[in-house]
């Protein structure tokens, strides 16, 4: 029996993480990294923590030069996650803290500071005001994961009451395709051209090989919804302000 060494990557990690709650996995992480815009030096706002799939993915994308905050309301989730980042070599990325975000916050030594913000609450609306304070003057991505569509639709609300735009809601499932040759006949028609005979010689049946993309038998189940919204910058949303203002004077 042979020893095998996997190389140290989010992959692997998500795989084989011990699960302290529902994880997110690698379709959903890739669409959630590339929506957000990360790149190295991205400044990232996570909440929850939970088993902390994504999160090594969020620090393998914004680092050396970025960082990403990630909270947690379950004291014991936050202080193991805390304790895997350090173990993995990865603890000055990130900073981890115990805080009901949807009551208090994010802090106020992150306001204006982030780039983007994800959220994989109960009722990720309750955090979206304060998302608002954290993202840049500039800007940002947001991003709210839940399984039902009914939280979908109270989220997208309380985005656009705040003036979120580009608000976008999407699911992803991975779907596995089996390349194959197959043979099909091809319809001879020249008998219609000749008397019909019995003593007609029998041809026999061309056929055309072509390559095929056969999909699974079952697909798969459903994981969770994946909602999108741009802020703008702070003075495009004030020119916004001010458009609204001016229609309703007209109305």
């Amino acid at each position: 029996m042979g020893i095998y060494f996997a190389t140290d990557s989010r992959v692997v990690w998500t795989i084989t993480l011990p699960h302290r709650t529902q994880i997110i996995y690698t379709p959903d992480i890739s669409i959630i990294i590339m929506q957000l815009e990360l790149r190295p030096g991205s400044v990232l706002i996570e909440s929850g923590t939970g088993s902390g799939s994504l999160s090594h993915a969020f620090i393998r994308a914004v680092k050396p030069h970025g960082h990403l905050y990630t909270f947690d309301f379950h004291e014991v989730r936050s202080k193991t996650a805390r304790e895997e980042f350090d173990d993995h070599g990865l603890g000055q990325y990130v900073t981890v803290d115990h805080r009901d975000v949807c009551a208090t916050g994010f802090g106020g030594n992150l306001i204006g500071k982030a780039d983007a913000v994800f959220l994989d609450l109960p009722h990720p609306w309750l955090a979206v005001p304060h998302a608002i304070y954290s993202l840049k003057q500039t800007g940002g991505r947001i991003c709210s994961f839940s399984p039902c569509i009914e939280q979908v639709q109270k989220t997208c609300s309380g985005l656009s009451k705040l003036d979120f735009q580009e608000i976008e809601t999407m699911e992803v499932l991975q779907t596995q395709y089996n390349v194959q040759t197959r043979q099909i006949p091809v319809l001879d028609l020249d008998f219609l051209k000749t008397a019909k005979s019995d003593a007609t010689e029998k041809k026999e049946k061309e056929v055309h090989k072509t390559l095929t993309a056969i999909p699974p038998a079952q697909q798969p189940g459903h994981t969770g919804y994946l909602t999108f919204a741009t802020l703008y910058p702070s003075w495009t949303r004030k020119c916004l302000d001010n458009q609204h203002i001016y229609e309703n004077t007209l109305e």
